[in-house]
């Protein structure tokens, strides 16, 4: 039967692509073997549940990888179908059943190699990629088969002859080139295979034929046919010495004779044939929900609580999504969603499946129908992935939404780790923000978590259509305290997500205004004044601005004098809601250095309280010798009660303090 011939396609122009499509995915090509072979078998499986085969009794359907480093060769061999000598023609002579040239010149306009491959059956093809030499040893399950032998050197040319293989199913040898020796190291064959083939439908197992077998001791009542026995280890009876009641000494047995059997280690697959995705979420319990998180992302941390995805129609869908406990900035999150497509895995966060704000969450989608080309790592159909897209998104928001309304007490409980998620979700998702809009919280200064209707309905006699917050408890004590004395209630923002998420909802809703709680002194915090003090407030208004710039060398600093009715308050800092979230802006795309005033903000203002001792002293005082030293003092506060001092400011405040001590002390 031997045959020699070449390729019926023009592989010089398939190969370079081939090449191409793979370099960046070099070790892609233990995946697209060990497939096979699970196709194979699963193939196999079916023609016996039909009728069409009769399965051996004993048969133990796997993959077997046998790396061998000194060799530099790399084995996978199933025992599944297998193939004749007419299918290996077609299979493997003939790539993907047609010649190569009319669908390159069909194709031509196509935007790049990878739409042009999703037409060919390539799979095999990329053991090219790392190996010099492949040959196929394979038998078919029909009845009457012969074995074939293949082998091709380069991928261009091949002979075929009678094989020797012995039992159905395929064996491909790959002998590797001198840039890919690092395939057949054992410890870099497991990294692989457990990479891509954790959750194949076919046990998977891996042996290195260069090293010396591996022993293991059993008990007798473990024993099985299928251990190899190496040795046979007889453990004599433990005795020890008792002392009776008489005073009589006798040995007695402890533990008897027992037999013991070192073993050829039993090989241990390498993947998880049943994952838990595939099972119904009614036969899961909580703990196996667990241990799949911790395997899978080896994060050791609980997530709060997940989502198990099973759907069958209009399209098949199964998958878990985990919400991770999020304890750091935003900037920082990244979550983990592993596309599998028939158990086998495809790649991380193909955004066209899954929606961006997903990608905060960890966990595995497996959808069978995803419209893969050859590489699986593109999409070929649009329209149907974005409907699995929506999909996804639906089943979150549902699932959020419905534990808001039937669990509000854990919801509440999970809030501060998963709202950061869902405000990302709302601001990129429009179909998302709809479904979610009613369920948005938000914990006040009480600890007491509101919807946003409730915020508006608490506070609407004294400040209506406005919802005051908070960014930081520890800078903005001062306001805080301001704010309780009064009874006005404000709510609690501190992630860096919350600024473009509330000027979204500004947008949504137009009376609606978000301040920040030192955006502005309320006029709730002053007192009435009478309308004859008017001229006397402008003047002194304008004597302790002249002071402060004086004091502060500085023109153009925005100074308030008001009565405020807390007289503890000397001072106090407050920003303009526009121009503190310019500010941020501009943090958050690195423009900095730029005035704010370039965008209209109007930069901070100084408040000054009439009703402070130290304000009427430098009313009063004028230009006496330690009103410099106050009017620096109190802005300094103000600054610190604010946020933070420059370097430069905070040694001169040290100073400063330890002066106006000493003068105290009379020194």
């Amino acid at each position: 039967m031997a045959k020699s011939g070449n390729l019926s396609i023009n592989s010089e122009n398939i190969f370079p692509i081939i090449k191409k499509w793979l370099y960046s995915d070099h070790d892609i090509f233990y995946r697209e073997l060990i497939s096979n072979g699970c196709d194979a078998i699963t193939k196999l499986k079916k023609l016996s549940l039909m009728g069409e085969f009769e399965q051996p009794e004993d048969v133990e359907y796997k993959i077997q990888v046998t790396v061998n480093p000194n060799e530099k060769t790399i084995t996978f061999e199933d025992n599944g179908l297998g193939m004749t000598e007419a299918e290996v023609e077609e299979y493997i002579n003939q790539i993907a059943f047609s010649g190569a040239q009319a669908f390159m010149e069909k194709y031509k306009d196509k935007a790049n190699e990878d739409q042009i491959i999703g037409h060919f059956g390539l799979g095999f093809y990329s053991a090219f990629m790392v190996a010099d030499k492949v040959t196929i040893d394979t038998l078919s399950y029909q009845k009457d088969a012969k074995p074939v032998h293949w082998e091709s050197e380069g991928g261009t040319s091949f002979e075929m002859s009678d094989g020797d293989k012995e039992g159905f199913g395929t064996k491909i040898t790959l002998y590797l080139n001198e840039d890919s020796t690092e395939f057949s190291n054992e410890y870099r064959a497991r990294e692989v295979i457990e990479k891509y083939c954790s959750f194949m439908p076919v046990p998977i197992f891996l042996s290195n034929s260069a090293e010396e077998p591996q022993y293991e001791t059993i008990e007798k009542d473990e024993l099985t046919e299928k251990d190899t026995i190496v040795e046979t280890i007889v453990e004599e009876a433990k005795t020890e010495e008792k002392e009776n009641e008489d005073g009589t000494k006798e040995v007695v047995e402890v533990s008897p004779a027992k037999e013991k059997y070192k073993i050829v280690k039993r090989p241990v697959a390498l993947n998880d044939v049943s994952p838990l995705w595939n099972k119904h979420p009614n036969e899961c319990t909580e703990e196996e929900y667990k241990e799949f998180y911790r395997k899978v992302f080896m994060d050791f941390k609980e997530p709060l609580f997940w989502i198990h995805l099973n759907m069958d129609y209009p399209f098949n869908l199964k998958g878990i999504l985990y919400f991770p406990k999020i304890n750091m900035e935003y900037d920082s999150l990244e979550g983990t969603i592993k596309l599998y497509n028939n158990q086998v895995f495809i790649a991380d966060n193909i955004k066209e499946v899954i929606p961006e704000f997903l990608m905060l969450l960890k966990g595995v989608i497996d959808c069978p129908d995803l419209p893969l080309n050859v590489s699986r790592s593109a999409l070929q159909n649009d329209g149907f992935v974005k409907k699995i897209s929506d999909y996804i998104t639906k089943k979150v928001a549902d699932k959020l939404s419905g534990m808001c309304k039937t669990d509000r007490e854990s919801y509440e409980k999970y809030w501060d780790d998963i709202n950061p998620f869902i405000k990302f979700g709302c601001i990129k998702d429009e179909k998302f923000q709809e479904k979610m809009k009613d369920y948005i919280i938000f914990k006040n200064l009480e600890g007491k978590y509101l919807t946003l209707p409730e915020c508006l309905e608490e506070n609407k006699e004294k400040h209506p259509n406005k919802v005051f917050y908070v960014t930081d408890e520890k800078e903005q004590s001062q306001y805080i305290n301001m704010f309780k004395k009064e009874g006005l209630d404000a709510v609690i923002l501190t992630h860096n997500i919350d600024n473009p998420f509330i000027s979204q909802l500004e947008q949504k809703n137009q009376d609606l205004k978000f301040l920040r709680i030192d955006s502005d002194v309320s006029e709730i915090f002053k007192e009435e004044s009478a309308d004859e003090d008017a001229e006397k407030e402008k003047a002194d208004g304008e004597a302790l601005a002249a002071a402060f710039k004086k004091a502060l060398n500085n023109d153009k600093l925005e100074v308030k004098a008001e009565k405020l009715k807390d007289a503890s308050v000397a001072s106090m800092i407050t920003v303009s809601e526009e121009s503190r979230r310019m500010q941020e802006m501009m943090k958050m795309y690195n423009m900095y250095g730029m005035d704010p005033s370039m965008f209209g903000g109007s930069g901070e203002t100084l408040i000054l309280n009439k009703n402070h001792p130290l304000v009427q002293y430098i009313l009063s005082h004028g230009e006496g010798e330690n009103t410099d030293k106050i009017c620096q003092q109190l802005y300094d506060l103000a600054k610190l009660s604010h946020g933070s001092l420059t370097p430069e400011r905070m040694t001169g405040f040290i100073a400063r303090s330890n002066e106006i001590m000493m003068i105290l002390a009379g020194e």
